[in-house]
């Protein structure tokens, strides 16, 4: 240890250290030559083409099978016992290292910089990534929205121009309505006969449709009445002429139904008082 720092201050080494080292290195290199010689040999052997990996491989698995058991047997040796040599072989060992060492961590570094570059790249896209996914997402909600809003406009649309067509056929069928009755089923007379209307007949100016008279004469909610109760008598009249009576319910109207008793257009059922019919005005 003392003698340390007297070594690493001279830049020339002994001559006798050199000299032992030199020998020592011929002597490794010999030895290095003839191993080199019986590997050539070995491998001289010609083989098949189709086993030729498969040789190969065997060949130096038997190689550092044997260079193991040489090893294994063998001891291990002194390069020298000069500490003078020791102490130069154990610098250049360790600038070797050293700089084999240096090299492995400017790798590295440079290795993980380019890594931290990558890593921030991509960071980077993958939030471009979501900024463009949450923009898709806003434009799909909007777009729902908007074919949601088309849909129900198209809809409401669609019922007001129904609705409109309904009233439409409500107010024609009213008026038809109001035809068939004045013509088949007028007013009754001063005797109580009611007189059907002839086809020859022009109606006069001053004389007033049966529709006309019942929405001068009658409130609305019974006006309304009158023409359901017309409807369903009229109804069972045409479609089953053999069985024209209708059962009277809750929802006739009982003023109603005794103005239409007394006036000859409705009668009732010879053996059940429950049951009306209209009067066949065109038989």
């Amino acid at each position: 240890a003392e003698k340390l720092p007297e070594i690493m201050n001279d830049s020339v080494c002994p001559v006798d250290a050199k000299e032992e080292l030199l020998r020592e290195c011929e002597n490794i290199w010999k030895e290095m030559e003839k191993c080199q010689s019986k590997l050539t040999l070995l491998t001289a052997e010609t083989m098949p083409d189709s086993d030729a990996k498969v040789s190969l491989l065997l060949t130096r698995m038997q190689a550092l099978r044997a260079e193991y058991y040489q090893w294994q047997k063998r001891n291990p040796e002194l390069i020298s016992t000069n500490p003078e040599v020791l102490l130069l072989l154990g610098e250049e060992e360790l600038q070797r290292v050293k700089k084999e060492l240096e090299i492995v961590l400017s790798a590295v570094q440079s290795k993980n910089e380019k890594l931290k570059e990558d890593l921030e790249r991509e960071q980077q896209w993958r939030d471009e990534q979501e900024q463009i996914l949450y923009t898709f997402r806003e434009v799909e909600e909007e777009m729902k929205k908007e074919a949601v809003t088309d849909s129900e406009k198209r809809v409401f649309q669609e019922l007001k121009n129904q609705m409109s067509e309904l009233k439409e056929y409500k107010k024609k069928l009213m008026n038809a309505l109001g035809e068939f009755l004045e013509e088949h089923f007028p007013l009754p007379e001063k005797n109580g006969n009611a007189k059907k209307k002839k086809y020859s007949e022009k109606p006069s100016e001053q004389l007033l449709t049966m529709h006309e008279i019942l929405e001068f004469y009658l409130p609305q909610h019974v006006l309304k009445f009158s023409i359901l109760v017309f409807q369903v008598l009229l109804n069972q009249l045409i479609c089953t002429p053999h069985e024209p009576y209708v059962t009277v319910d809750d929802s006739f109207w009982p003023p109603y139904l005794e103005l239409l008793l007394r006036s000859g257009i409705v009668l009732r059922h010879p053996e059940d008082p429950n049951r009306i019919r209209l009067e066949a005005f065109h038989e």
